[in-house]
């Protein structure tokens, strides 16, 4: 008899090509996303077209800021600051709480005529960090105010407020200024008869921007 011999068949070897096929087509499809949607979407960069057929094109356009500076915050780590043993001085977190001038603050006083049911707007104009201290009172009677701050270099639409009052017939306070711009009160004169505001801005500033009547 022949006897037959005895032979161990081998497995195909198809496990190799198929996960670098896998891996070839994933990263193809990856590739197709990024450049057909993310790179459109995220940073307006459109290869095919694709993005501005979907309107992806309009997802990475720039939107309007205006960079608004803390310059009194940033010093509670102060404490946390170890004291030297040296005496010498812990450095601010924040050194835009001193600020050097080359002259003394400035004071100037106005009086603002309101007639009845009337309005009127008068800003202080400042840079970045410039402080002021103010007051302001009535002769008699109330008026709505709304104390706040806006750049018309940067946007017509953008200001940002510090107080309102529904009513009231004087007010003080002081403001580091967080952006340059305008920065004033919006008085409206809801009475009968006229009001006369009277004013009185101290501080570092470049002027103060009487709106007038409307």
């Amino acid at each position: 008899m022949k006897q037959e011999d005895n032979k161990t068949e081998m497995p195909e070897m198809t496990s190799g090509p198929n996960i670098v096929r896998g891996v070839l087509l994933a990263a193809a499809a990856a590739f197709a996303i990024l450049v057909t949607v993310v790179l459109p979407a995220e940073y307006g960069i459109d290869l095919t077209g694709f993005g501005r057929l979907l309107g992806l094109n309009e997802l990475a356009a720039p939107s309007r800021t205006i960079t608004i500076t803390d310059v009194t915050g940033g010093n509670e780590q102060l404490r946390e600051v170890a004291i030297p043993d040296t005496g010498d001085p812990v450095p601010l977190p924040n050194p835009a709480v001193y600020q050097d001038e080359t002259a003394g603050p400035v004071t100037r006083t106005l009086e603002v005529l309101i007639p009845a049911e009337r309005e009127t707007e008068v800003k202080v104009l400042m840079q970045t960090g410039k402080v002021i201290v103010f007051s302001w009172a009535t002769d008699r009677g109330d008026l709505y105010v709304d104390y706040h701050g806006h750049d018309p270099a940067v946007s017509a639409d953008f200001w940002v407020r510090y107080k309102e009052q529904q009513e009231g017939d004087q007010g003080s306070g002081s403001l580091t200024a967080p952006f340059a711009g305008e920065h004033g009160w919006y008085w409206l004169n809801y009475n009968e008869h006229p009001v006369t505001v009277t004013l009185t801005v101290t501080g570092y500033f470049d002027d103060i921007i009487d709106y007038g009547i409307f």
